[in-house]
């Protein structure tokens, strides 16, 4: 396409007519892959003669071109752009540059941004060259723009990937320092000097961020540097031309040099200043920086701030860089000793004002509420804001010198409580109480531990924060929930104080202020984690959860969906008869989180944390009730919808959240649907596809699927399970790409379905003995290798007969065996054994091992009965002395709790196993709490054991949490009852085994044999137990059904909540 026709077809681009709009769109994809495209596009975007709107489009079109052609994103993949394309624009995109107005200039920026992370070095080695020449030259402007642009690649670059800066910094710094120097010397200065400067100072930010290179180390170079940076930090910033619209104002030129050069001077103060910080060979640095510099630009800064007391105006950001450089000023002596003579100036006249409500929070508080609690509770908005600057001055003043100050900032914010209390009802300085009850809030850790303030802060509460819940200041209501939050878990000597300010808090949830509503809710998770009777709160808890639901309709917060969670955990199984109707309000609530954060794009939009937040809220309900299984069936159909998506693309950042509801759903179900089947082909193709990282989360529903569903996961045909499992865990095994830990979850997959299909699964044992032996002889990590020979084990124990055939058939028996024993005897420097660790482990190979025992002479022959006969034994004897010892630990730890008491407001945490030799349950309640547990557990028990770690506990732990049906074999009992089966058939071949043993093994035979039979005694005792243990769970499970009648309600919201919670629900 030539020149004229590709301008035609841009402008039609521009058509408000959506179909030559569309048309237009679809010659520009059609022709831009042809020779000279991006170069006409170029000639298009510098035509001044062509209209500037067409410009405009060409401009968007090059730089989206080059972002997704300039470098291939695969390996292998074809180059999109020609060679010589590629070097006509490198060419001559720099000088077009600076010819373009900005609007244009910020577009060929992103592509020479583009450019420059494919090309330079290696493609572009000429780039430095032509920077060097024209910081010499007329086109300053343009050099500096890419020099920003080059120096900012390796701005987080470290070790080697960084060397390329030395350079840089060699042949353009002493370039830059003469630019630098004119540029501060003129006088009346345009903000075009102003643009110049800035871009100056970024490029030093990015050179420095995380090293300094040599050639800034020497003395007389830096001096020169800090000279020029000092001299425009004094430097008042010019009056006239400032905008007077305060969002304009804080982005104008000169306030823009003024912030880079503190942001400069504050990165050069905290990393490279600090002796404590410095390693050995920069320490020369720190003390010069310290002993020349330091001082000079705290004194600077202290100047800078003075501008506060007379109503000046200083940009937040500003103000907060000077603050945070103030605070790490405080701990060092010869700083705080410069900082002492203007400290009381500096804490009561600049820093508590800053702390205060004023009028932009009254302005934004009264025009859009929404958005001042977002800044209230957004992290971005607090590296910015000076009000959390000075929350954080006063905070370290106090930590490092509070025996100087603290009892002064005391007296100063208890003699504003005072003037406020004794001000007549219209000139009370509520501003100055807000600032005041925000300092005592940011000080609670503080004045918590510090006499004589401890035993003083009930007494402070009653006082000056209670009375503030009726102020006529909304802004003061809100304030008095956050300290009220804040103070919750002190000690109260008279209850009646507590109850009062958790009634007051609940009050403020239908406070006619949003920001009062949402501090309130804010401040009730602090009262109900520390609430100690649950009756204060349990009468309420309807119109609680009303006025939660009212509240997430209309704003998004993730502290919202805390607070929620928090009341959930403490109240457990009550909220079974409000759990369907939380599920439904929260899926709700998420698909708004989901449909802002898709609109506004942005990772870090609040509306993505709180659809975070809404997913873990409903795991919390789901683990609350996980002993009434028919109210999954009820949940279920509001949280697929959720499940369906999620598992998808579109929910790569939600994924592990709604793994964990999956986990859930397939667990606690009486029996898991069609609809939740369906879910399992999304699962396997992500994994397939990309969440190769989610693997481990992945199987645990597997994992449920495969152990509760056994029976459709064999049936079914369409889809067809087991195809479908074996086409993915033998694509990942058999990928060299993946590391050992990348795998792990698939080796326990096959377990899964060894143990769980036994006798069902014959044609797929050999495909699987296949794909294992081969990961097994190209595996390293040692914990790979013992899954992968478990898999071996549990197809022993699955079919020991067809297992053998199919070793031998693929001449690998002996291979096999010789490993597995030679894993079984290997021993660490310390001792302790190498391999199968965990209790677990053992057992397998223990079940696997004896399975063999069973096989008559023709399949194992007596030179093979005897190893593994006596290797079997040893391990049984590992596996006995590995469960006395857990036995003895959790004793210990049972004793260790029994020392003390644990209070309403503590989490009982269990250790996560049981005892292996069968569970000891006194009633049914701990069964279920056992069962839990372990489906909370699974997911933990996936994690790689750190092998360099000789004796780390890890490597004996995560035995119980997976389920399976070997938990209900014992394996002494097992072995015994295979040898005596073994002496039934064939009493030679058992003859001539025990002749053949030592005296060392026929001990152990005859102690394993003694400890079979403990045990089958022991075991039927649990059974009886067990069965009266059931038979009461199944009579209070009735009577909880009874009481909990009204679950069936929760099938029509609309109608019963209305009537029974008090519009607990809002639909």
């Amino acid at each position: 396409m030539d020149l004229p026709s590709l301008a035609v077809v841009l402008q039609a681009a521009l058509s408000p007519n959506p179909d030559e709009r569309k048309a237009a769109e679809q010659r520009l994809d059609q022709f831009q892959h042809t020779p000279q495209h991006l170069v006409r596009l170029l000639q298009i975007i510098v035509d001044n003669n062509c209209d500037m709107a067409v410009r405009q489009v060409a401009s968007i079109h090059f730089k989206n071109f080059i972002a997704r052609n300039w470098a291939p994103h695969e390996p292998d993949e074809q180059p999109k752009i020609s060679h010589n394309d590629k070097a006509m624009v490198r060419d001559h995109i720099l000088v077009f540059l600076v010819q373009v107005p900005p609007l244009l200039r910020v577009q060929l920026g992103e592509c020479i941004k583009t450019m420059i992370h494919a090309d330079y070095p290696e493609q572009w080695p000429h780039l430095l060259d032509w920077i060097k020449h024209n910081l010499q030259d007329q086109e300053v402007y343009g050099a500096l723009f890419v020099l920003r642009i080059l120096s900012r690649k390796y701005e987080f670059k470290s070790d080697e990937e960084r060397t390329p800066v030395y350079r840089i910094v060699e042949e353009t710094f002493s370039h830059l320092l003469n630019i630098f120097n004119k540029l501060v010397q003129i006088p009346n200065p345009s903000l075009e000097v102003a643009d110049l400067i800035k871009l100056i100072c970024k490029i030093f930010w990015s050179s420095i961020y995380l090293e300094i290179p040599k050639q800034l180390l020497d003395p007389n170079v830096f001096n020169a540097w800090m000279v020029l940076f000092l001299t425009v930090l004094e430097r008042p910033v010019p009056v006239d031309g400032q905008p007077v619209d305060p969002e304009l104002r804080k982005s104008w030129g000169w306030w823009k040099v003024k912030k880079w050069t503190i942001h400069i001077l504050n990165r050069l103060y905290t990393r490279f200043g600090d002796l404590k910080l410095q390693n050995p060979e920069n320490k020369a640095f720190a003390q010069l920086f310290q002993k020349n510099f330091a001082g000079k630009i705290l004194e600077c800064h202290l100047n800078l701030l003075n501008v506060i007391r007379v109503a000046g105006y200083l940009p937040d950001r500003v103000i907060n860089l000077v603050l945070q450089y103030l605070s790490n000023s405080i701990s060092k002596n010869s700083m705080y000793n410069l900082l002492q003579p203007r400290l009381d100036i500096l804490l009561f006249e600049i820093v508590f004002p800053l702390m205060c409500f004023n009028d932009n929070d009254q302005k934004l508080w009264d025009e859009d509420p929404h958005e001042y609690v977002r800044k209230g509770y957004d992290i971005i908005e607090d590296l910015y804001s000076p009000r959390t600057a000075s929350m954080d001055f006063v905070s370290e003043l106090v930590r490092k010198r509070g025996k100087e100050n603290l009892q002064k900032f005391i007296l100063f914010v208890v003699e504003i409580f005072k003037r406020y209390d004794e001000a007549p009802l219209d000139y009370k300085p509520y501003r100055q109480k807000d600032g005041a009850l925000l300092a005592i809030g940011a000080l609670c850790d503080k004045l918590k531990q510090t006499d004589p303030y401890k035993s003083e802060l009930e007494r402070m509460l009653v006082q000056h924060v209670f009375p503030e819940f009726s102020s006529p200041a909304g802004h003061l209501r809100a304030k008095a929930a956050w300290v009220a939050g804040q103070y919750a878990h002190i000690n109260f000597s008279d209850q009646n104080n507590f109850r009062k300010a958790l009634h007051s808090v609940v009050s403020g949830l239908r406070d006619p202020e949003l920001p009062v509503r949402v501090d309130s809710v804010f401040a009730l998770r602090s009262f109900v984690e520390a609430c100690k009777d649950l009756s204060e709160i349990r009468p309420i808890l309807p119109q609680l959860l009303d006025e939660f639901f009212k509240l997430m309709n209309e704003v998004e917060n993730e502290d919202l969906v805390f607070t929620l969670e928090t009341i959930v955990d403490k109240f457990g199984e009550e909220m079974a008869p409000y759990a369907l109707g939380l599920c439904q309000n929260l899926a709700a609530a998420f698909w708004r989180c989901m449909n802002t954060a898709e609109a506004d794009d942005e990772a870090d939009d609040p509306g993505a944390l709180a659809a975070v937040g809404c997913l873990r809220a409903i795991s919390t309900i789901l683990e609350s009730v996980s002993r009434l299984p028919d109210l999954f069936v009820q949940i279920e159909p509001t949280l697929l919808p959720i499940m369906r998506r999620m598992l998808t693309t579109d929910g790569q950042e939600v994924f592990e959240e709604v793994l964990e509801i999956v986990s859930y759903m397939t667990f606690f179900s009486p029996t898991i649907s069609t609809e939740m089947w369906s879910l399992w082909p999304l699962m396997i193709e992500a994994l397939a596809d990309w969440a190769i990282d989610f693997f481990p989360n992945i199987l645990v529903p597997l994992d449920n699927y495969i152990s509760r569903g056994t029976a459709h996961f064999l049936a079914c045909r369409e889809p067809d399970y087991q195809q479908s499992l074996w086409k993915m865990i033998s694509y990942i095994m058999a990928d060299k790409n993946l590391e050992d830990n990348d795998i792990e979850p698939a080796p326990k997959l096959i377990e899964v379905v060894f143990q769980n299909c036994k006798g069902q699964v014959d044609q797929w044992v050999e495909p699987y003995m296949r794909i294992t032996v081969e990961r097994l002889r190209r595996t390293e990590k040692s914990y790979l290798k013992c899954l992968l020979m478990q898999v071996v084990a549990d197809a022993l124990y699955y079919n020991p007969a067809l297992t053998l055939s199919i070793l031998h058939k693929l001449g690998v028996a002996t291979e096999i065996f010789n490993l597995w024993f030679q894993m079984l005897q290997q021993v660490k420097k310390s001792g302790v054994r190498a391999n199968f660790k965990r209790e677990h482990d053992k057992k397998v190979c223990c079940l696997g091992l004896t399975s063999l025992l069973a096989l008559p002479a023709d399949q194992l022959p007596g030179e093979a009965l005897g190893p593994v006969f006596t290797a079997t034994l040893d391990l049984l004897v590992q596996y006995k002395d590995q469960l006395a010892e857990a036995a003895k630990e959790e004793e210990a730890e049972d004793l260790g709790d029994m020392g003390g008491f644990q209070t309403d407001d503590e989490d009982d945490d269990g250790d996560g196993s049981d005892k292996e030799m069968g569970v000891d349950a006194e009633d049914g309640d701990e069964a279920d709490s056992i069962k839990l547990h372990k489906l909370a557990a699974q997911a933990k028990s996936f994690r790689p054991h750190d092998e360099d770690d000789d004796d780390s506990d890890d490597d004996y732990s995560d035995d119980d949490e997976l389920q399976s049906p070997i938990d209900e074999v014992d394996p002494f009992i097992f072995f015994v009852d295979t040898i005596k089966a073994m002496q039934a058939l064939d009493p030679l071949r058992f003859q001539n085994l025990t002749q053949t043993l030592d005296f060392h093994f026929q001990a152990l035979a005859n102690g394993v044999a003694e400890h079979a039979e403990q045990r089958r005694v022991v075991i039927g005792k649990e059974k009886l137990e067990k069965t009266s243990a059931a038979s009461a769970l199944i009579n209070s499970e009735e009577s909880r059904l009874n009481v909990a009648g009204g679950l069936d309600c929760y099938n029509s919201v609309e109608e019963q909540e209305e009537k029974k919670l008090n519009n607990m629900v809002v639909t």
